[in-house]
């Protein structure tokens, strides 16, 4: 059984703040939890693919580790 996540502790120090300032213009408040959820779908797929944050960006892409960390917080039903 995977260990407990939560947002605050895992997956929000996951997103810089390069990233929260990039996705608002969009609708999207990655520091914020009931909207990392809303998004989850997207946003899994666009980290995993490795299509965010762009290559130009200066942003490190996420690991497998940190991708796997995500889904498994999504399968935990999102956790705060």
């Amino acid at each position: 059984m995977p260990e407990s996540l939560s947002f605050a502790n895992d997956i929000r120090p996951m997103f810089t703040d390069m990233d929260v300032e990039h996705m608002k213009p969009f609708g999207i408040d990655l520091s914020d939890r009931a909207d990392v959820e809303k998004n989850a779908d997207a946003i899994y797929e666009t980290v995993s693919y490795g299509s965010m944050p762009p290559r130009n960006s200066g942003e490190p892409r996420w690991t497998p580790e940190m991708c796997e960390r995500f889904k498994t917080w999504r399968e935990q039903g999102c956790p705060p």
